[in-house]
């Protein structure tokens, strides 16, 4: 049975605005006077949708050398060199660093002034080592068996279902009021009613049910517990396929469908004024951080152009009545 939780404290807001006032290595660190607990705090998270696209075509490229640095820490190379500012980035800054390494420099000589590579190291790392990797799909012989085909490449897909129109603009951060005055901690996909929700990630449903801000809504807890996706406003009378608390989901399932719903007390009302799927990608370094005062929730608007390469196509069971994919991946992390 589906739990209903709220989401958002009323405090977070004013330890978000408490916690921007101090130093970028007080957020990550702690000061150097007083140590903090050594998990990380803070992730500012300016990754643009193209520096992804390049790091996964060179990752894809080189992933089986032993000197490739990962589709993630490439990343991760740059956002140290640049305080984590990527307006500035061009492909060229990791081409160089790939010929360099392929020359025999090795990450370690690289990095070694870099500071806050550590850092970049693992707050990249927990955004993005579940999207890409080893994954498997079925593949039909022609002698009609079925066998698993092993693939290397992004495994994470598009919250919106192929085939199905979409607007949305980078409004992370703007002003919230319903309960109480907050930022917007997730990102808005504007769509039809009824448009199929696919699972971002593999993993498992934290949380299912109503949420008076965020209506019928899903969680889905990363297989390695460092991200957890949040679906809200989800169809009024039909918001899910299937789901239940503690249900294995595979990327590029279909989980829900695009509504309208929520900011009430009351369970299944539309109270939200334009249909859309609000998505939100948290990090959680700490147990305590999952509902705790200092959440940590990442901007997602260039990672969902990112994601738009990777659309799920699906199709309609009448009989069933539901949307499913044409196309089950398969993630190792399951049974791991």
């Amino acid at each position: 049975m589906c739990i209903n939780r709220q989401l958002i404290a009323g405090a977070l807001f004013v330890a978000l605005a408490v916690t921007a006032a101090f130093s970028f290595a007080a957020q990550v660190w702690g000061a150097e006077s007083k140590p903090q607990e050594s998990y990380i705090k803070y992730v500012d998270f300016n990754v643009t949708a193209q520096a992804l696209s390049d790091a996964l075509e060179l990752d894809i490229k080189y992933h089986n050398e032993p000197w490739a640095p990962g589709f993630s820490a490439s990343l991760a190379y740059l956002g140290a060199k640049w305080g984590g500012d990527f307006r500035r980035y061009k492909k060229s800054a990791l081409v160089e660093l790939y010929e360099k390494l392929k020359s025999g420099t090795t990450m370690e000589e690289l990095t070694a002034g870099l500071k806050y590579y550590p850092y970049y190291s693992k707050a990249y790392g927990a955004i993005l080592d579940g999207m890409v990797g080893t994954y498997h799909v079925p593949k039909k012989n022609p002698d009609g068996t079925v066998v698993m085909e092993e693939k290397y490449g992004l495994k994470a897909f598009s919250p919106i279902a192929a085939g199905y129109y979409y607007h949305h603009y980078d409004d992370f951060g703007d002003s919230r009021s319903y309960g109480y005055r907050r930022q917007h901690l997730g990102h808005d996909i504007m769509g039809s009613i009824g448009t199929p929700i696919i699972a971002i990630e593999s993993g498992y449903v934290e949380a299912c049910g109503w949420n008076m801000y965020g209506g019928w809504r899903i969680g889905i807890r990363s297989f390695d517990g460092k991200r957890y996706y949040y679906y809200a406003h989800l169809r009024k009378n039909h918001p899910y396929n299937d789901i239940y608390e503690g249900k294995i989901v595979y990327a590029g399932e279909v989980i829900g469908y695009l509504g309208m719903t929520g900011y009430s007390t009351r369970e299944n009302v539309n109270n939200i004024s334009v249909p859309h799927l609000h998505v939100g990608l948290q990090l959680i370094f700490h147990p305590s951080q999952k509902d705790g005062w200092n959440q940590i929730w990442i901007d997602m608007y260039e990672l969902t152009k990112f994601l738009a390469k990777n659309r799920s196509k699906v199709y309609y069971d009448k009989e069933a009545k539901e949307y499913y994919a044409e196309t089950v991946i398969y993630d190792p992390a399951v049974n791991d």
